[in-house]
């Protein structure tokens, strides 16, 4: 009998919601006036990694770094919707796999208060089955915990999932975890920066992912 379609896990901001500029606005809100201030590059490079391990790097105290957390929240709180929007191709693309069967889920590194509102916003809610934000656990990506955690809520099995995200981060994860990982070439990251985390594959564009689970979906015979 051929296997269940693949579950399709995604991380959220820079693979299926286009939330750079949002993110990067509200560090520059919540620096303003203090010093080091990360630059913007500095900052990408962290995403995919909870806030507060990003701004660890730059503040020495906790309270500093909750004061910098509420003055990024209430600007993200603010500015979310104007600033978020799915990719091209995104609704389409999931709305097809929803129609093959495969079951779907967000794995990220952000709250999970805006991770609800991100997917709610744009329209993408109705498609996942799971949801794992930074407060779903206390071990993140780049460890295999939260894709795990994922799989288990679909009651799948890492040998039956792909995990597409934008970030090294990502890539890391989902090879811990044992998916297959699959990197978007369409976010903040080139395809030189993913390559070091070794991606089972690469994806120039969110609406070849049908094709490509099809390449990947083991056949009757269980080749591939």
């Amino acid at each position: 009998m051929r296997q269940r379609p693949f579950a399709v896990l995604f991380d959220l901001d820079g693979t299926l919601v286009d939330t750079i500029g949002l993110l990067l606005e509200c560090v520059h809100h919540s620096f303003e006036g203090r010093s080091p201030v990360p630059t913007d590059e500095e900052w990408i490079a962290g995403i995919g990694t909870p806030l507060r391990r990003q701004l660890a790097a730059y503040v020495s105290t906790e309270k500093e770094i909750d004061d910098i957390i509420d003055r990024y929240r209430a600007y993200q709180r603010i500015h979310h919707d104007r600033l978020t929007n799915a990719y091209p191709g995104v609704i389409e693309t999931l709305t097809e796999l929803d129609r093959r069967g495969h079951p779907m889920g967000v794995v990220t590194s952000k709250s999970n208060e805006m991770m609800d509102r991100g997917i709610q916003h744009t329209g993408l809610a109705r498609f996942m089955k799971t949801a794992i934000g930074a407060d779903s656990c206390t071990i993140h990506k780049p460890e295999a915990f939260p894709v795990l955690l994922a799989l288990e809520e679909l009651r799948y099995s890492p040998g039956e999932a792909v995990f597409v995200g934008d970030s090294p981060h990502d890539i890391q994860s989902g090879n811990a975890a044992g998916v297959i990982s699959i990197a978007a070439l369409w976010g903040p990251f080139t395809k030189d920066q993913l390559s070091p985390s070794n991606p089972k594959e690469y994806l120039e564009r969110i609406t070849d992912l049908p094709a490509l689970l099809d390449r990947l979906q083991p056949d009757r015979s269980g080749r591939t």
